[in-house]
């Protein structure tokens, strides 16, 4: 059985009936456009939606003639297409197809653009954004001849004879319609000019309010710029204040909408070669225009000359009879700032002068009282720390030689460097050399490399400014500034990340530094001690430590002896610890058993004192009566001792000697950290963590178990 033959669905057009009663219904809708909209770009708007349903089009224009400058001039642009012709873009009456329709009152039609030989430099672009057709159509009424009206397409689709009769019609309203809006625009001009003149009565009061009700430099620059921008018109507006260190002059404010970041932060200009800096030397305001301003080589000049900026207008700053300054105002106008906005600004100048000075003091005044405040906490931590130089306790001859070298090494302002295990008490002997040192009456500042993440230590060493990174919601002190003319211990200073060491370098040997996120300098007079437990040469040899940084550190190296090394030394700290544990923490704790202090003077103590000092304090709480009563399953005996390698590094409980299976000191302590990790399932900080337990900062084990290459087994 044959099948059925489908017909193909009919597609159905509009009948011409259907479509004149399509276009009489768009005709009233632009009607109804017109008596509802009269600012022009909203009316366009407006219009493009309302015509799309009745012609086909991808771009709708309206191009105006000004009869003042004989150019024609886009007033408003709807579009579906990308273009780089914002609405005010003018351009010449010749050679250009609006302005040929406007002079010979023809429509211009293209059915497709490859195929079209007139006006070749105008369609190159529309090729560029791929329109394929167009049509510009005369803008008329019965009184003058107004300019253009366009639209067009992206496929080569022929504008049919109806569409344009159609779109002439439209036009024909939509010339009414501007000429209308001229016509109320004109007769506004003078009531604008009337507002114009009291704004500018207005301008003296308002600056003199923004001076009276702030003091910050951003917000007076901003208050100045929406006062004065209602007045002159400008595109530009910066403040340039003379340096008097340089002779250069800082932008210390720029507002230019659309290019903020065109400009970098307290961006400088030589005097003579700015306009600004002609302002200064002849306290009158200055203006200059076209290719005046090229004579100015500086490279902000060129920069404004390339973003289209024709006129420059600078009036000088002066206060108590000295000129410190300029408030610079720019256009892309050519006939920008009048001789009436030169007598509006020597009155303004006066006045910013006055607001800036200000601001510029408070500024100063605000910088110093925060760095007083964080140098106030600093001091007020070192006045609290346990840390002080006469509780350095100790008789053994390796200590009188490391406390010999502190006293030659402290009047000097050469940098030191402290070499020693982890827990020798580094910055014992870092405090013991500042309070030795001229700079006694100064701050001592202190910071831990290896516990700060390398991506906060450069803020942290030098600083940064408002706006430097993601979260710099306000300027940050650096550690340099905040010990000017005192003491940096640098501790853990092998951890300091490779790309930071040159600029570390940079203010050992010159003393100055830029914080981040800044172009200013910042000179310091800062004494550097810094501390290791490593080994420094053989990080220079495996180039991952610089040598150049290594040497400047390295000018006088104090070797700070291990616990073990100094035996003898074991009982006077075990009772100053006791003595002063017990105290701290209301115990009665007297005297302590013989066999106790035997087995604390024969333990090898790899954390050093800081393990002696928290095993006493454990042993101090344990205490219930005035005997010390002391956890002895936690150190080996003499005996044990005397088995093991010399080193820093002991087995926690195990009393097997690890000679035969260590072979170097590495090897030693990774295994000695290990053990302590799989004691503490792992867990590294807190009470019951492997730091405590190893007598170590947390930070410190962390850092050991990085550059050990430890990792947790899965």
């Amino acid at each position: 059985m044959a099948e059925p033959v489908v017909s193909p669905p009919e597609v159905a057009f509009p009948s011409p009936l259907e479509h004149s009663r399509r276009q009489l219904e768009a005709l009233l809708d632009v009607s109804e456009a017109i008596a509802l909209q009269r600012d022009l770009p909203a009316l366009f708007h407006d219009l493009a939606e309302r015509l799309h349903s009745v012609v086909d089009f991808d771009f709708l224009t309206l191009v105006l003639h000004d009869p003042a400058r004989n150019v024609m001039r886009l007033h408003v642009l709807e579009t579906r297409i990308p273009s780089e012709k914002p609405t005010g873009t003018e351009a010449p009456v010749e050679n250009n197809p609006s302005g040929w329709v406007w002079q010979t009152q023809e429509s211009f039609v293209v059915s497709d653009v490859d195929e079209e030989t007139r006006f070749p430099e105008f369609l190159k672009r529309f090729r560029e954004h791929n329109v394929r057709s167009l049509a510009i159509i005369p803008l008329t009424t019965a009184q003058r001849r107004l300019g253009a009206m366009g639209f067009g397409r992206l496929v080569p689709q022929r504008i049919t004879d109806t569409e344009l009769q159609f779109m002439q019609r439209v036009a024909s309203l939509v010339a009414v319609a501007v000429d209308n809006a001229l016509n109320f625009e004109s007769s506004q001009a003078y009531q604008k000019q009337l507002a114009l003149e009291r704004d500018r009565l207005r301008v003296l009061l308002e600056i003199n309010n923004v001076l009276v009700t702030t003091r910050e430099l951003p917000e007076v620059f901003r208050g100045i710029v929406a006062t004065l921008e209602r007045v002159i018109h400008h595109d530009y507006t910066s403040l340039a204040l003379l340096d008097p260190d340089t002779g250069l002059l800082k932008i210390h404010a720029l507002d230019f909408p659309g290019h903020q970041g065109i400009f970098k932060p307290e961006t400088t200009v030589s005097r003579d070669n700015s306009p600004a800096g002609r302002a200064i030397a002849t306290n009158l305001p200055l203006i200059a225009r076209g290719s005046e301003l090229d004579q100015y080589g500086s490279e902000i000049m060129r920069t404004l000359r390339a973003e289209g900026i024709q006129s420059v207008c600078c009036a000088p700053l002066i206060h108590h009879a000295r000129t410190f300054g300029t408030l610079n105002l720019a256009s892309r106008r050519m006939d920008a700032f009048t001789p009436r906005d030169l007598e509006l600004l020597q009155p303004v100048g006066a006045q910013i002068a006055i607001a800036v000075e200000n601001a510029l003091a408070f500024k100063e005044i605000d910088s110093l009282k925060n760095k007083l405040a964080v140098e106030k906490l600093y001091l007020e931590e070192e006045i609290r720390s346990e840390f002080n130089f006469e509780e350095i306790v100790g008789e053994s001859l390796v200590l009188k030689r490391a406390l010999a070298q502190v006293e030659l090494a402290a009047p000097a302002g050469t940098s030191v460097l402290l070499l020693g295990e982890t827990g020798t008490g580094k910055e014992l002997f870092a405090r013991a050399i500042h309070n030795l040192s001229p700079r006694r009456d100064r701050t001592f500042i202190k910071i831990n490399c290896a516990a700060i993440p390398s991506g906060l230590l450069e803020s942290e060493l030098f600083g940064h400014e408002r706006g430097a990174f993601t979260g710099a919601i306000s300027q940050k002190i650096g550690r340099f500034e905040l010990a000017d003319r005192g003491t940096l211990f640098l501790d853990e200073v092998g951890d300091l990340p490779l790309e930071l060491q040159p600029k570390l370098l940079r203010v050992l040997q010159e003393q100055e530094f830029e914080r981040l996120g800044g172009n200013r300098t910042q000179r310091v007079d800062v004494r550097v001690v810094a501390a290791t437990n490593a080994d420094l040469s053989k990080q220079v040899a495996e180039r991952a430590f610089r040598s150049d940084l290594y040497y400047r550190l390295n000018v006088f190296p104090i070797q700070i002896p291990a616990l073990r090394d100094r035996a003898e030394d074991i009982p006077l700290l075990v009772r100053y610890f006791v003595q002063k544990l017990s105290r701290r923490l209301n115990k009665a704790v007297e005297y302590i058993p013989a066999d106790a202090m035997d087995a604390l003077a024969s333990y090898s103590w790899p954390g050093n004192i800081r393990e002696l000092e928290n095993l006493i304090e454990r042993a101090v709480l344990l205490s219930p009566g005035k005997e010390l009563r002391v956890p002895l399953s936690e150190i080996k005996s003499s005996s044990s001792v005397a088995t093991e390698p010399s080193s820093s590094f002991a087995s926690l409980t195990s009393s097997t000697s690890l000679a035969s299976s260590i072979s170097t000191l590495e090897d030693a302590e990774r295994q000695h950290i290990l053990r302590a990790l799989k004691h503490t399932q792992w867990r590294v900080a807190g009470p019951k963590g492997a730091a405590v337990l190893l007598g170590m900062k947390r930070t410190t084990l962390q850092a050991r178990i990085r550059k050990l290459g430890i990792r947790r087994p899965v």
